[in-house]
């Protein structure tokens, strides 16, 4: 099997609550988004072009099957895990951030603060302890902790500890426009492989030879 994400451009309303539900879901500590959402042509942030086609961009880890940041990692805290999702396992991450330098999407995260300090202050009393309320392995090598230690990198992992329960994503179960659909590549009648079918689906930097396992539906050209 080779797990992977395909997103439905037409579909996808800027929301943001992707962001949203994978922050909760994953205990993300302040200023860290595992996921984000763009507006490619416009001049600022989180705003529409005046002129062209407009459309939403979500972006997170790719989960690249040539991926450079399992090759620059120094103690094999990044890898491919059996159904080819790239995860990070925090018992072995030593904060080198090397694997943030090598990521061409530029979607590693560094928590720079303790969260169990962080957790103490009131601000951010309700900040934590989303999701699954321990610790979680996926083959063995832990993934998921709702409380990290400072000082290491986190990512997308397409929620392993839900996954591991016959669970959805909590970024597909919480778009509300049903743009995001995971799946087994390999299977060539699978609903993600089927939705490919002419559609001239693409993936993020194809240039860089990463490979990715994310891929996007273009949307409809509209008249400006």
């Amino acid at each position: 099997m080779k797990m992977g994400m395909v997103i439905d451009l037409e579909k996808c309303i800027g929301c943001r609550s992707c962001m949203v539900a994978c922050k909760q879901h994953n205990a993300q500590p302040p200023q860290t988004w595992w996921n984000r959402v763009f507006t490619p042509g416009s001049h600022r942030h989180l705003t529409p072009p005046a002129k062209g086609v407009e459309f939403f961009l979500p972006v997170h880890c790719q989960h690249c099957e040539n991926a450079p940041c399992e090759k620059v990692c120094p103690v094999g805290a990044t890898y491919h895990a059996e159904d080819g999702a790239v995860l990070i396992d925090y018992e072995r991450c030593i904060g080198c951030r090397y694997c943030m330098s090598a990521c061409p999407y530029g979607v590693r995260q560094f928590n720079w603060e303790d969260p169990a300090k962080a957790h103490q202050r009131s601000e951010y009393q309700e900040q934590y302890h989303y999701g699954y309320p321990e610790d979680h392995r996926h083959e063995g090598r832990l993934v998921y902790m709702p409380l990290r230690p400072k000082g290491i990198v986190e990512k997308c992992t397409f929620c392993a500890q839900y996954r591991d329960k016959g669970e959805l994503p909590a970024c597909v179960r919480g778009c509300p426009g049903k743009a995001r659909f995971v799946g087994d590549l390999d299977d060539p009648a699978s609903e993600v492989s089927t939705m490919m079918k002419g559609r001239n689906a693409f993936t993020l930097l194809p240039e860089k030879g990463t490979k990715p396992t994310v891929f996007y539906l273009p949307p409809k050209a509209k008249e400006v």
